[in-house]
């Protein structure tokens, strides 16, 4: 399976989309670039939630392995989201390119991380490691089933569990230019904790709230007016994540000044006013001279 991501995570396609390599390889050849930001951690969160399910493809039974490629600095928490998939028991591979901060790649790969981390000057420097970076997959993929059939506890992705681990009914209230109220009706079994992530869709940078599981409503402060905002509610369990809660939502635009009069006109000024806008602190005042070109 394979997703790009900017401010967006995109599924290109799932785990059962195709069954032969040939199908892959020309998949791979008419995929088309996803330039833009570089949330990282969202669309690591962004796989667990949509590509590492049943029905998208994802066996029980089977090892999982995240190949995280990337050649810039996340723009969000890359290792919050990492840790959230290694506790699940996936294994991640990140592979930096040209502008790719190492420490992060090192924060956000599995142990040992001398088989997971990988970092080129350039992408076509990316053929080098293919060899190595196969045989090392195959290698890891063998041990750990060989640990899973000798008894071992491996954690599974959870399947899709509806109602007993994931929230429903989002209601979104109280919006004003700045602030929005979530609120949603609990699992069955209340999560240990719950991740709100909310950014404007149109990109910008994600935030995050965690809550206590016995939650289950949050006040939204700080926002920018005027603005379409996607968010998202994820139960956290000590080993699953429950299907996340989504919905979207526009802040209300700033409140202008209305009436606009103008009295007292005399060869070198004028007065104005006009209704106050509520919540200004300041007003700005431009006046131009016509015709066009002579000072402002």
């Amino acid at each position: 399976g394979l997703s790009q991501y900017s401010s967006d995570p995109r599924t290109e396609w799932d785990l059962s989309a195709f069954s032969s390599r040939e199908q892959v390889l020309e998949a791979v050849r008419n995929l088309r670039y996803k330039g833009g930001n570089t949330f990282t951690g969202l669309a690591l969160t962004h796989v667990l939630e949509q590509n590492l399910k049943p029905d998208a493809g994802a066996r029980l039974e089977a090892e999982k392995l995240v190949i995280l490629l990337t050649d810039g600095k996340s723009q969000d928490d890359a290792n919050l989201a990492a840790q959230t998939l290694k506790n699940l028991g996936i294994e991640i591979f990140a592979i930096g390119v040209k502008n790719a901060d190492e420490a992060e790649l090192r924060q956000v790969a599995s142990e040992p991380l001398e088989l997971t981390v990988y970092n080129v000057l350039d992408f076509p420097l990316l053929s080098s490691l293919v060899g190595k970076l196969t045989r090392v997959l195959c290698t890891r993929i063998k041990e750990r089933s060989h640990k899973g059939s000798a008894g071992s506890a491996v954690k599974d992705t959870p399947a899709n569990t509806g109602p007993q681990l994931s929230p429903s009914d989002l209601k979104i209230s109280a919006v004003t230019s700045k602030s929005m109220h979530l609120a949603w009706s609990p699992p069955l079994r209340p999560p240990k904790k719950y991740r709100v992530v909310y950014y404007p869709s149109k990109g910008g940078t994600p935030k995050e709230v965690v809550l206590e599981g016995a939650v289950s409503s949050v006040q939204l402060s700080n926002l920018t007016s005027h603005t379409e905002y996607l968010v998202s509610v994820i139960p956290v369990y000590d080993t699953a994540l429950g299907d996340a809660l989504r919905g979207v939502t526009s802040t209300l635009p700033l409140s202008s000044p209305r009436s606009l009069r103008v009295s007292e006109l005399s060869h070198n000024s004028l007065r104005l006013s006009w209704k106050a806008a509520q919540g200004a602190t300041h007003y700005l005042v431009l006046c131009s001279a016509a015709p066009d070109g002579a000072e402002d």
